[in-house]
């Protein structure tokens, strides 16, 4: 966790203990998604926050044991952090955008949500409104693959395989159908790789399904299945080492890393996979003067090679 977001989770702890006296400190973290330790935690560095002087009048007064939690003091914090204008207006894309992404589970809570938010967001919701969020992904494919895995039966794929630019013909055994990075995948155990692959669907050229039935291995299926594993490095993937400043370091949050080094001036050298070197590439031109492409060479040169022609645009 961010140190803004903790700082954010703190601040809107004593508003939200004021409507809820006496509360379980449980069902307490429940509600906040947090653990009871991290509760305490919080509970804790609140307790001695206040207004410059720190006298007894001044500071946040809790009662809290070891069942339950009371805020006795609040020290003026009796209204909820507010979203900024960009913040609401980012909230709202998102909402709309998850709305829209094929398979959800519970639809109707996200629009619910959606309107709540965008009520009482005002005139950053109607800036949202002017915003496109169209969908990539095809959700009948989507569909028709969940059935696939849900009928438990083994499947002959034709593939393409980007980074090696050819396609292979594969027996796997599907496990499940993920979206993530405005794409939706097949995880399933590659019965020639003998380990779990991810198949992105609009890159099967053809499927068959096959009479036998799937057979995972369980320690294929528990370790794919652990939250978060959607989104794991594969090792069969090209590897990219970027040199990024402080205004990049959020590459290293938000995609899998397989190592960050910090250096003496300030930068960050990161480690991380990416789909293939042409997708690296346009990441790498996206990131603008914040980031440079380390290796591989082929990486290198292609973003040279990008950037020139661009740079030779401007000059015709």
């Amino acid at each position: 966790m961010t140190s803004a977001s903790h700082l954010s989770r703190v601040l809107n702890l004593v508003p939200y203990l004021l409507t809820r006296p006496g509360i379980q400190i449980e069902e307490a973290a429940a509600d906040l998604g947090i653990t009871v330790a991290e509760l305490r935690d919080d509970l804790t560095l609140l307790w001695m926050c206040g207004l410059p002087g720190y006298g007894p009048g001044d500071l946040i007064d809790i009662a809290f044991d070891d069942d339950t939690v009371t805020v006795t003091y609040d020290a003026g914090m009796t209204r909820p952090v507010r979203l900024s204008p960009d913040e609401a207006l980012a909230l709202v894309v998102a909402l709309r955008m998850l709305a829209d992404t094929p398979g959800l589970a519970d639809r109707d809570a996200v629009r619910r949500t959606l309107d709540k938010v965008a009520l009482a967001a005002g005139d950053a919701a109607a800036a949202a409104s002017r915003v496109s969020v169209a969908a990539t992904i095809d959700e009948a494919n989507v569909g028709r693959f969940r059935g696939i895995v849900a009928d438990g039966h083994a499947v002959r794929l034709t593939y393409y395989s980007a980074g090696r630019d050819r396609s292979s013909e594969r027996v796997v055994d599907p496990i499940r159908v993920v979206i993530a990075d405005d794409h939706a995948y097949l995880h399933a155990w590659c019965r020639r790789a003998e380990d779990v692959r991810r198949f992105r669907l609009d890159r099967i050229d053809a499927h068959r399904v096959l009479d036998e039935p799937a057979v995972v291995p369980v320690h294929a299926r528990d370790d794919h299945d652990a939250p978060g594993a959607a989104f794991a490095a594969d090792a069969t993937l090209p590897q990219i080492v970027l040199r990024v400043n402080r205004h990049a370091r959020w590459v290293s949050e938000y995609y899998p890393c397989e190592d960050v080094v910090k250096q003496p001036d300030g930068h960050w050298l990161i480690t991380l996979r990416a789909r293939d070197l042409d997708w690296a590439k346009r990441f790498v031109l996206g990131l603008g003067t914040d980031a440079e492409a380390i290796s591989p060479p082929r990486l290198r040169e292609a973003v040279a090679t990008e950037a020139t022609a661009a740079l030779a645009s401007y000059d015709d």
